[in-house]
């Protein structure tokens, strides 16, 4: 069997559940073991509200998203083992290179923001923020990113089974309690990594885009640790958090379409709508 039809493999994909809602419990329980306060129900309550819309919407849109990949793949440029190991460590480094540049994009353009900015609305970062992820990330073209890998020569599957882990992957990076882990902090998108990447500190806005890796990060002047002289702070700068799936899915679009009605000429418009969050 393929690690593409693995990852699709049904009874995989529901012991893959069954773990992560495992671990979420464990967590919570830890933290209320150590008198943390490390989840707030209705956040995580809200956050599975928006896992599950996200989720019946991937797969309405499974199809569509084939059609261009497909596409590209039968006018690939090169043709070459798949399962090789050279030929899956170039779609794991490509797939993590072009994931940094997508991430980077939704940070700093605002119509792809307008789909990141669910994940980031979270106020308290644990695994239940992991699955909090925006229902309109075709419509900003995430997509678009990683369509080359199909016209270098990369079979689709193989594309959205290494993206699959690349997300995985993520999902442990959002918990509150994992170490930081030595020398592997220098190449790897750790927890500690992520805390800052979801910190809505002055110090903390626009960093570590990373998926698995961390180095294009050092590599492109975005890398940032954790500040010394004050805890972080996490959530949207300046949003009102909201306990509502359907606020929190397309408020950003809601804020950012009205912005562009509002603003006066072309440019203004198309600034509302493409340019910086925030300006």
């Amino acid at each position: 069997m393929s690690t593409a039809s693995l990852l699709l493999d049904p009874t995989l994909r529901r012991l893959i559940l069954a773990t992560a809602l495992g671990l979420m419990l464990l967590e919570y329980g830890i933290g209320r073991l150590a008198h943390r306060e490390t989840h707030d129900w209705r956040e995580s309550v809200a956050s599975f509200g928006v896992a599950l819309g996200q989720n019946v919407l991937r797969a309405v849109e499974a199809g569509i998203l084939a059609v261009p990949f497909a596409f590209l793949y039968k006018h690939r440029l090169f043709d070459f083992e798949q399962s090789g190991p050279l030929a899956l460590a170039g779609l794991f480094v490509g797939s993590e290179f072009m994931y940094y540049w997508q991430h980077r994009a939704s940070h700093r353009i605002r119509w792809m923001w307008a789909t990141h900015a669910v994940h980031h609305s979270t106020t308290r970062l644990n695994l239940t923020a992991a699955i909090r992820l925006g229902w309109t990330g075709n419509i900003s073209g995430n997509f678009l990113f990683f369509l080359p890998l199909a016209w270098i020569g990369f079979h689709p599957f193989a594309i959205v089974t290494m993206l699959g882990i690349n997300l995985l992957y993520q999902f442990f990076i959002h918990s509150d309690f994992a170490p930081k882990l030595g020398a592997l902090e220098w190449i790897l998108n750790t927890p500690s990594h992520h805390r800052v990447h979801h910190a809505c500190n002055e110090a903390c806005l626009d960093k570590n885009y990373g998926g698995i890796l961390i180095v294009f990060d050092r590599l492109f002047g975005t890398f940032a640790e954790r500040p010394t002289d004050q805890p972080l702070r996490f959530g949207l700068v300046g949003g009102a958090p909201s306990f509502n799936p359907i606020r929190i899915a397309l408020g950003e679009w809601i804020a950012m379409l009205a912005d562009a009605w509002e603003a006066h000429g072309a440019g203004a418009k198309l600034r509302a709508l493409f340019g910086p969050p925030g300006g």
